[in-house]
């Protein structure tokens, strides 16, 4: 009856201890989880172009939330051709987040076809994706080199990547490594930065959805799926041949309806004028309206690619909104050219372009003269030349794979598939004036 009794006091001790355990172990579980909580990092965005796009890794989710890249919501994926297609207003975060979604399919179609291809490394492919356009400016190409002379946005993305690299570690530095070529898997280079490589199949959907235009559609599902390795180089299987064909097709007709439409271009030009106009009038100290600080900054500075590093926390904070405000203000700055140039942007009083024979244009630039004083002909009169080709042969070719396993360069095969005359470029001279 003693021991009997004795037992049961101990089973009831313990009992109570480990009730006792279980009580604090929850309280203080509840309070972490309070203090600290668990996000879910695996969110999905809807993308009017591929539905659900969903986030890979975490620290995508991280580098997403970073204001480097929230910043790309306020640079426009086409610069000023928003004045042509009503409907491009889309912006460079909706481009990254595409590219990403096509990285990530690409991955697992060459995973699935056997490739080494570590977690690790799909990890940092899908950030160097990801991160590829961080160096953007405002309107993006439309002021490339222009606000910043002399430095690529490339290499602004670098600059802006490494930043990353000292909060994130080691998945930024491998993107790093694959962003610039040096990592030892060539291939995953040429999905970011190639021919027919996931930037360029994006913005070919993207921009096509977004101006109306449906020349740029591309079958970018069927060429993912047909895409393999050999020998460290991206390619494509012979079966996929008419696919690239559409690619390179589309690419071309995007060029001259969309990119290098007579008005988006000269819209462009017309603002890198204004740029440049402002920053000779910031210099003469002529106007100093109320524009932001970061935008005078860069306005009465030059850079090299060196001194650039000091100031790259300052480019980040640069967007379309101050370029806009700065035009608003500009409308009503003494400078009469800087007054013309804002004011015809803003109200989209757009100058006339031609596009003509080089002997034709030099005739009108010489009746241009007679009309306007130097300082008027150098930023009211526009002229140059675009250029475009689909294919460039000189550059990260496309490989086609037939099922023998032969390789062979896609200019190769024979007439039918009408590469050849993809990969000439077109140049088309141009002069832009005000209208009368």
């Amino acid at each position: 009856m003693f021991i009997f009794a004795k037992k049961t006091f101990l089973s009831q001790v313990t009992n109570n201890i480990v009730l006792k355990n279980a009580n604090y172990l929850f309280n203080y579980t509840n309070y972490l989880l309070y203090t600290f909580p668990i996000m879910n990092k695996r969110k999905i965005f809807n993308d009017p172009v591929y539905g659900f796009i969903s986030i890979p890794y975490d620290i995508v989710f991280d580098v997403i939330e970073h204001p480097y890249f929230q910043r790309l919501r306020r640079i426009q994926q086409l610069g000023l051709s928003s004045l042509v297609y009503p409907g491009a207003t889309h912006s460079r975060f909706h481009h990254s987040l595409g590219a990403m979604h096509l990285m990530s399919r690409s991955l697992e179609v060459l995973k699935s076809k056997g490739h080494d291809i570590t977690e690790a490394e799909s990890e940092a492919a899908v950030l160097a994706i990801l991160l590829h356009d961080l160096g953007h400016g405002p309107f993006s190409h439309a002021l490339e080199g222009t606000l910043v002379e002399n430095i690529h946005h490339e290499h602004i993305s670098l600059l802006l990547m490494k930043t990353l690299q000292k909060k994130y570690g080691k998945p930024i530095e491998t993107a790093i490594q694959i962003f610039t070529g040096k990592y030892p898997k060539k291939f995953l280079h040429q999905l970011i930065s190639g021919q027919l490589d996931m930037d360029r199949m994006d913005y070919l959907n993207r921009d096509s959805f977004y101006s109306g235009v449906s020349e740029g559609v591309i079958g970018y599902d069927r060429l993912i799926n047909m895409l393999d390795v050999h020998d460290d180089n991206i390619v494509v299987e012979e079966k996929g041949i008419y696919s690239v064909e559409k690619f390179l097709v589309a690419r071309r007709l995007m060029y001259w309806q969309v990119y290098l439409h007579k008005t988006s271009l000269v819209a462009d030009l017309m603002l890198r004028n204004t740029i440049l106009r402002a920053k000779e009038v910031y210099k003469n100290k002529i106007c100093n309206d109320a524009i932001s600080d970061n935008l005078k900054f860069f306005l009465t500075h030059s850079f090299e690619e060196k001194s650039f590093e000091n100031e790259i926390e300052r480019f980040a904070l640069l967007d379309d909104y101050d370029i806009f405000q700065a035009l608003k203000m500009w409308m009503h700055c003494d400078d009469t050219i800087l007054q013309t140039l804002s004011t015809s942007i803003v109200n989209r009083t757009l100058f006339k372009i031609e596009f003509l024979e080089e002997n034709a244009i030099e005739n009108k630039y010489k009746l241009l003269e007679n009309q306007y004083n130097t300082d008027e002909m150098k930023y009211l009169v526009l002229k140059g030349s675009a250029q475009n080709n689909a294919y460039n042969p000189n550059k990260d070719n496309i490989y086609i794979k037939f099922k023998d396993g032969s390789i062979k360069e896609i200019t190769e095969i024979t007439e039918q598939w009408n590469i050849r005359s993809l990969s000439n470029p077109v140049v088309k001279n141009y002069i832009a004036y005000p209208k009368k």
